[in-house]
């Protein structure tokens, strides 16, 4: 391990905590991901395939539009590769900002395309473009805020000030519906040619408050500390450092980052296959959007009792509910019981997977030390969240003899919830009652006893 070549004059300029400044930048930020997240899902449904697709064949050109939206997922590891390299070796501020420009700026944009129509095949090419900027940006957005937030926040409240990253996911899916929705009510004509843009457009103000916020954000004293430790006598590459040094960490949050499977199944191909069973659109919508209401008053909750509880104990717990819920929620959703769906999924979702939803940011970010979390974090969660992107796609496949027999889907989920649970219990720490510095120490400890020297 380096000797720090900082004098004490510099170390007492250090920045200091940021707490409250980092949590809404990072609220910020996810909020604007998921409203581009909702907005952009809305749209390659209901509009993107009648006006950026050939229209002479409509069901190819829904496929098509729909395929737009997948293209995010493959760009999101990609970008998590580097902006999470490039985090951990410049610090979290600029990849926040970049972040934050790259998104607003494609999500922009794509309000302001011309339709096939205008330009022909030129209109899909420019909206898979803006599409993958979207992605890349994705890939490093919420793993850099993560890290910023969890390195600025008092040790005896990581999870909760990480929570907020989490809960602006919430907001952003929200103000998104709050906004899409009413567009898509004026009227057909309206929607088809302007309506469906304006929400698009509206993304401008969430990045200049956005940036407003950001653009005074410190690097936090952890990284500070480790910048200032590695100096400039190496060209470190956090990258290599993971892969060779912390693999064992990197596969088990890959893993743990499977926990999207279910809240993809339930978001996704639930509307479906409830919409299949009689149940009224309306209705299914009404319930993700009682589901997202209720995650922000249960998210700062769960958070609170992770910093005093211990990150497993609560991250399991709601897990194993949300697993014994679901059996009961797919038979809601056979039987068209729209009370029993609204219920369940309000328990089961909106409370419950909530303290797995909420919890995760410093849970997984606390696997890694400083010099590889951003790296580890953002690659990590970006594979098992790509992995999980196709699960609507193979749940979709499992039905396809009998699309009312939803078994198959159930044990499928509950296969892969048992296998983030048995790695949440036996593949990782708890460190919810060590500081960062502490996790540092024990990290370079371990690297020395097995390397012979930390990098």
């Amino acid at each position: 391990m380096a000797t720090s070549t900082a004098a004490p004059d510099e170390l007492a300029d250090a920045p200091k905590r940021q707490p409250k400044k980092s949590a809404i930048a990072a609220l910020v930020g996810s909020a604007l991901e998921y409203y581009d997240f909702f907005i952009y899902a809305s749209a390659s449904a209901l509009v993107f395939n009648r006006l950026f697709f050939d229209p002479s064949n409509p069901a190819v050109a829904t496929l098509l539009s729909l395929a737009t939206f997948g293209v995010a997922y493959v760009a999101r590891p990609v970008g998590a590769f580097v902006l999470g390299r490039w985090g951990d070796l410049k610090g979290r501020r600029v990849v926040m900002v970049f972040t934050l420009f790259l998104m607003g700026i494609a999500t922009f944009a794509i309000g302001c395309l011309p339709t096939y129509d205008q330009i022909g095949v030129t209109a899909p090419v420019l909206l898979v473009t803006c599409r993958l900027a979207q992605g890349f940006s994705a890939g490093g957005e919420q793993s850099s805020a993560n890290s910023m937030s969890l390195e600025h926040a008092p040790d005896n409240r990581r999870s909760f000030t990480t929570g907020w990253t989490m809960f602006g996911t919430q907001l952003g899916q929200v103000i998104a519906a709050g906004v899409f929705i009413p567009m898509a009510a004026i009227g057909e004509e309206f929607f088809m040619s302007v309506g469906w843009r304006i929400p698009f457009w509206l993304s401008a103000l969430v990045v200049l408050v956005g940036w407003l916020i950001r653009r005074t954000l410190e690097e936090p004293p952890q990284f500070q500390a480790q910048a200032a430790e590695a100096g400039p006598r190496v060209k470190r590459d956090p990258m290599r450092i993971l892969i060779t040094r912390y693999w064992g960490p990197l596969v088990a949050v890959t893993i743990l980052a499977l926990h999207n499977f279910e809240t993809t199944i339930f978001s996704v191909w639930a509307l479906s296959y409830g919409k299949a069973q009689g149940i009224a659109e309306a209705h299914m919508l009404s319930q993700t959007v009682l589901v997202q209401l209720s995650a922000l008053a249960a998210i700062p909750l769960w958070t609170l009792l992770a910093d005093k509880l211990g990150r497993k104990k609560i991250y399991i717990g709601g897990y194993i509910v949300v697993a014994v819920l679901l059996w009961f929620y797919m038979t809601q959703l056979h039987d068209a019981n729209v009370i029993g769906v609204y219920l369940l999924g309000f328990v089961m979702q909106g409370i419950f997977y909530s303290a797995v939803n909420g919890v995760w940011p410093a849970f997984y970010g606390e696997q890694f030390p400083t010099k590889v979390r951003l790296s580890g974090t953002s690659l990590g969660t970006q594979i098992g969240f790509t992995i999980t992107g196709f699960a609507p796609t193979i749940a979709a496949a499992l039905v396809i003899g009998d699309a009312t027999d939803f078994t198959p889907v159930y044990l499928l989920t509950i296969a892969v919830m048992a296998a983030v649970l048995l790695t949440a219990a036996f593949g990782t720490r708890e460190t919810a009652f060590k500081s960062l510095d502490q996790l540092d120490e024990e990290a370079d400890e371990a690297e020395i006893t097995k390397y012979g020297h930390s990098l």
